[in-house]
């Protein structure tokens, strides 16, 4: 079996993480008391494939360029990089995807910038792409075409761009353009060195394919674009589209049929589908539950991407609809907790105000902690855990937002959660803002991570046996029990060098 295009992308991103899809968020550090391939083997297991190389589960975002490439009648398929070496000879077009190329994203820039080692899932790039079939791809004129939500961080690599002849960055949703750069690299015509995906150019309901293989642990779109407009995000440049139910329940089929164990409703928020603005809706929202449960049975599991904290108290607030969802729909004997992504990002109302300001809708920002501390206890309330940023190092923060941000943790202490600090990235709408760096520490930032750490730390162990109960997670429990150690032991220390170093 032959493929002249091959969709691909490093380890750290074709890998279905155990099964536990926030464990990929470990790829994201630098490998700390433990070799990095166990590292590895904790965070980005090898993923399995069949006789060609495919991968029975793939990121997402691949599966659905695959599926218009496929669609428009290209002889392309996504391959596993441990299984290039089979078509270095015939691969004409490379397509390569991913989250997080060079670590320069949140969190991997924040433990690179305190540790001052480079993450694994840079290094894993960086060796992907040094790699011996890559390299003998390139060598007989194979064209390499690069794209995803990082695809801005080449304009920081000029310099590998060109070591890799990297042949075209695709920044924005790429279901539109692909084919036409995939046409041109096989004729060997010129392609542009960058293209931008604008607002005018994203592609509709109907031209968003349904995906033809399993998603990695079984993620499927409800949703794209968000209309609350973060400064400091991209997702809310895009335009807002709601994928149809029997799209969704379409994807859901093909995950099923693979094996997936679980599916993840893919959105920025997942309470916002076919709502009323930022108002959720209660019918679209259970109407999709119900569906993809009845479709998905008892034993599989469910989780959501993101939702937003101020749609979620909404929701519980006006209609009683995530302790309906969880009571009468989710929760059973095999389905024990459900887990979510959110963003508490600061605690002080007034930078809310100023970055954030749609992140409270249909609230005020002035009520922004209390929405949170709200949403946090509905969440403790019906078994949802959440894993939630705060963002440090914001443009037009001051001291006393950082202060305000540590009070807000201290009241989330009795609510289970794993809350992760960032620092800020420029991004979206402030993209031309600086990097907020380890030097650029004060000491609120240092306390902030603390109280953050402690928070986490307090609730970990808990969650891991909530996360990983069955038995075949014995080996996984036992090295994340260890790092757990591993941490208490050494982040207090760490923590009283930064100290020190902000009193300089």
């Amino acid at each position: 079996m032959k493929f002249d295009v091959v969709i691909t992308t490093d380890r750290t991103m074709m890998s279905n993480h155990h099964g536990k899809e926030f464990l990929g968020f470990v790829a994201t550090g630098p490998p700390i008391g433990m070799p990095e391939n166990l590292w590895m083997a904790l965070c980005a297991p090898k993923v399995k494939v069949d006789n060609a190389g495919r991968p029975i589960e793939a990121p997402y975002g691949l599966r659905k360029i695959e599926a218009v490439l496929q669609d428009a009648g290209f002889n392309a398929a996504i391959i596993d990089p441990d299984h290039l070496y089979k078509y270095a000879d015939s691969m004409k077009v490379i397509l390569i995807g991913h989250h997080d190329y060079f670590a320069y994203g949140p969190p991997s820039s924040e433990w690179w910038s305190l540790t001052g080692l480079e993450p694994i899932n840079r290094r894993s790039f960086i060796k992907f792409m040094n790699s011996e079939p890559i390299r003998k791809a390139k060598e007989k004129g194979a064209r390499i075409i690069v794209g995803g939500p990082a695809a801005w961080q080449w304009l920081y690599e000029l310099e590998y761009m060109d070591k890799w002849r990297i042949d075209t960055i695709v920044e924005g949703e790429g279901e539109k353009i692909v084919v036409e750069l995939v046409e041109k690299a096989l004729k060997g015509e010129p392609l542009p060195k960058y293209v931008y995906v604008g607002v005018d150019n994203v592609p509709k309901v109907d031209e968003i394919p349904i995906i033809k293989g399993a998603s990695v642990n079984g993620l499927v779109e409800i949703m794209r674009g968000c209309p609350r407009g973060c400064k400091f995000c991209s997702v809310t440049l895009r335009p807002l589209r709601f994928i149809p139910i029997e799209k969704i329940l379409a994807e859901v089929e093909v995950n099923i049929r693979a094996g997936v164990k679980g599916i993840i409703l893919h959105s920025e928020d997942v309470l916002l589908y076919n709502a009323d603005g930022v108002k959720p809706r209660p019918e679209p929202v259970t109407k999709l539950h119900v569906e993809v449960l009845r479709k998905i049975g008892e034993k599989r599991h469910i989780a959501w991407a993101h939702v937003s904290l101020a749609a979620l108290k909404y929701s519980e607030d006006n209609y009683k609809l995530i302790s309906k969802l969880m009571n009468e729909h989710i929760l059973n004997e095999h389905r024990k907790f459900l887990g979510v992504e959110v963003g508490i990002e600061t605690g002080s109302p007034s930078l809310a105000k100023k970055i954030m300001i749609g992140k409270s809708i249909p609230y005020p920002a002035e009520k922004w902690p209390e929405i949170v501390e709200d949403a946090f206890r509905i969440m403790h309330e019906n078994r949802i855990i959440p894993a939630a940023t705060v963002i440090l190092g914001f443009p037009e923060e001051t001291p006393e937002d950082v202060v305000k941000t540590i009070e807000l943790i201290d009241r989330l202490k009795p609510y289970r959660s794993i809350i992760v600090p960032m620092f800020f990235v420029p991004m979206g709408v402030m993209k031309n803002n600086k990097w907020f760096m380890r030097e650029h520490l004060k000491p609120e930032h240092v306390e902030a991570m603390k109280t953050i750490y402690n928070h986490t730390i307090y609730w970990a162990e808990d969650i891991m046996k909530l996360y990983m109960s069955s038995p075949l997670y014995l080996p996984v429990k036992a090295v994340l029990k260890y790092f757990i150690w591993y941490v208490k032991r050494k982040v207090n220390k760490y923590m009283n060098v930064l100290e020190e170093m902000v009193k300089k």
